[in-house]
């Protein structure tokens, strides 16, 4: 029988699926190549980062593109237009280039590869908050054409802005409301519940658990959420930036196995700059939990989903967590 199921933390709906599909049963149309060359396989940007290899070549290498929307160059110019806002496009886009090799995902490298994945990661939102225009950093990984990647080579956006997106601001306040009502942190109590339930885990660490969630919006959507309660990226320590290497190319590599290398996004949600702001958030180190969203693209919205933002899961997530774990215990 189908269902209908409330996530917590935005009180959306979903609807799931009785009759689960498999992963044979997604058929995606084939990944055209490129038909121009590859703009991150040549020199393309401002170099504004590099991690090099023991022979002094480029393993990961962090580019402003020269197209970017966003620039720090210009001041934010704040506006009204009667009834309408407006400010200049001030913030800031990276490309963060993940592998020298067009064809050669940093999940293919290994462990320490991927680690050193998230040290890039770690290293440039702590550099580019200390400007104090930009309130929020988002991490964003875009793989295959489907996801709207435009290049084909393995690489993720760090996209830099002076507002707060309408998505993370609803997490905040749902997760802020939670807290006032309970005084406890949404996050860490769904972490409680999948860990009693156990019918959604994918995979345990000591410092992670990974599973999907009870209301997801896409077909085996993951969530990696940390054991210790942070409600920012940037306040986790080299251990736990070494297992969430590990613990993302696992996943990655399992996601690649079960669905046969599907088109995916991911996204670090994480606190907004916490330059102090009117006493904006203040609540935010015990209400928010950092957390890691991994949403592969196997299926096209419907009108119905577009227009209503109920989203229609055509695979359970307790049978989504059974294909991809199974996977995950077998190893890469």
């Amino acid at each position: 029988m189908n269902e209908l199921r409330r996530e917590p933390l935005l009180g959306r709906w979903v609807v799931v699926v009785g009759d689960s599909l498999g992963p044979e049963d997604y058929h995606l149309p084939e990944e055209a190549p490129a038909e121009t060359g590859c703009v991150l396989c040549e020199e393309h940007g401002t170099e504004r980062f590099k991690l090099d290899d023991q022979s002094g070549k480029w393993r990961i290498r962090v580019i402003e593109p020269e197209d970017s929307f966003f620039t720090l160059q210009e001041e934010m110019g704040r506006k009204g237009v009667g009834i309408y806002d407006r400010m200049n496009a001030v913030g800031l886009t990276e490309v963060v280039i993940e592998s020298p090799e067009h064809d050669r995902a940093p999940e293919d490298y290994g462990d320490d590869h991927f680690s050193d994945l998230i040290e890039v990661f770690y290293q440039r939102l702590k550099t580019i908050e200390e400007d104090p225009r930009i309130r929020y950093v988002m991490i964003h990984k875009n793989c295959g054409l489907q996801s709207g990647d435009p290049f084909g080579h393995p690489h993720t956006y760090i996209t830099a802005t002076p507002v707060i997106p309408m998505r993370i601001k609803a997490e905040l306040d749902g997760a802020k409301n939670y807290y006032g009502y309970k005084e406890r942190c949404i996050f860490c109590d769904i972490m409680h519940e999948e860990l009693r339930s156990k019918e959604r885990i994918v995979m345990e660490t000591e410092r992670f658990l990974v599973f999907t969630p009870f209301a997801a919006r896409f077909p085996f959507e993951c969530w990696i959420l940390p054991r210790r309660h942070r409600c920012s990226f940037k306040d986790t320590d080299p251990d736990e930036r070494k297992d969430l290497g590990v613990v993302m190319r696992r996943l990655i590599l399992a996601m690649r196995k079960v669905l046969r290398d599907p088109p995916y996004n991911y996204v670090i949600h994480t606190a907004p700059s916490r330059i102090p702001r009117m006493a904006q958030w203040h609540t935010l180190g015990e209400d928010y939990h950092w957390h890691i969203e991994v949403m592969p693209r196997i299926r096209k919205l419907t009108g119905f989903e577009l227009g209503s933002g109920m989203y229609i899961l055509t695979t359970s997530p307790e049978d989504a967590a059974k294909y991809i774990k199974e996977e995950v215990a077998y190893g890469d």
